[in-house]
């Protein structure tokens, strides 16, 4: 089958980088640049990186973990601290930039003792155009590539070329940290991300349990109150259940009120 100019591009720009080490969530981008990296030089020029906190959600890394593992990869786990830095856990607006700047500090370093001189992101051409991405400036200052983005990939051509591709990502909604679901301003903590994680882990299986196929869920910490975001469609039936209250309540939001509404990307940003 012939190659796409998108896929040609991207494959070529992987190949110029040279040998690799990918900051690899296991979301469809960084899964992408991942996979183009080991087609353009082979697995042995590769190495995977995810970064392990309390900001990752639970069921991430083992999925992570064999897709790497599919494509024949290293693939390393670094702990890393981002709750050691002041300007995360003050969760300013600004708290990307921190969390982005000791994963990637993380990553190079463990990328250059193990012989990798380049790191590579999963950032794409849509992620530019959001005017508000600390993160992105963090990785600008360490001089890392950004494949997707230099060949112009935005979220729908990375889902159809991951398609193409067969990668099992190709639909994954997006998971962020779990830092991103609390409101600006309240302390990042331990607790605090635990129990964001537990909730929307909870919720999942007892919306499983009752047929409903949730794709995009969030549980948003507001301090005083929980909004829980789902598709758009299940918004009345999910609210309706009557097991949300306990699930809630059982992931450490006891006596927190919570009410459910429409998913929407990047909400605590407006």
């Amino acid at each position: 089958m012939e190659t796409e100019p998108q896929e040609r591009r991207l494959l070529d720009r992987m190949g110029a980088i040279g040998p690799v080490a990918v900051a690899y969530s296991g979301g469809v981008d960084s899964a992408l640049v991942l996979a183009a990296a080991v087609r353009a030089l082979g697995a042995e020029r590769v190495v995977a990186v995810t970064a392990v906190s309390e900001s990752l959600a639970a069921g991430e890394l083992p999925r992570a973990a064999r897709l790497a593992e599919s494509l024949g990869v290293l693939h390393l786990t670094p702990r890393t601290g981002e709750l050691s830095r002041p300007g995360y856990r003050a969760n300013g607006r600004d708290r990307c930039y921190f969390c982005k700047s000791e994963v990637l500090d993380t990553i190079m370093a463990l990328a250059r003792a193990h012989g990798y001189g380049q790191v590579a992101t999963g950032t794409n051409a849509d992620d530019a155009r959001d005017p508000h991405r600390p993160g992105i400036r963090a990785g600008h200052e360490r001089g890392v590539h950004t494949p997707l983005l230099d060949t112009g990939l935005d979220k729908a051509a990375v889902r159809r070329i991951s398609r193409a591709w067969a990668l099992p990502t190709w639909d994954k909604p997006a998971t962020p940290c779990l830092a991103s679901r609390i409101r600006y301003g309240i302390e990042v903590t331990p607790h605090r991300l635990a129990r964001v994680d537990r909730a929307e882990t909870a919720v999942r299986a007892l919306l499983a349990d009752a047929g409903l196929a949730v794709t995009d869920l969030r549980v948003r910490d507001l301090g005083d109150t929980v909004r829980l975001e789902v598709d758009p469609a299940l918004v009345d039936r999910v609210a309706a259940h009557p097991g949300i209250p306990r699930a809630m309540t059982g992931a450490g939001f006891d006596g927190v009120p919570h009410r459910v509404e429409a998913f929407r990307s990047g909400r605590l940003n407006e």
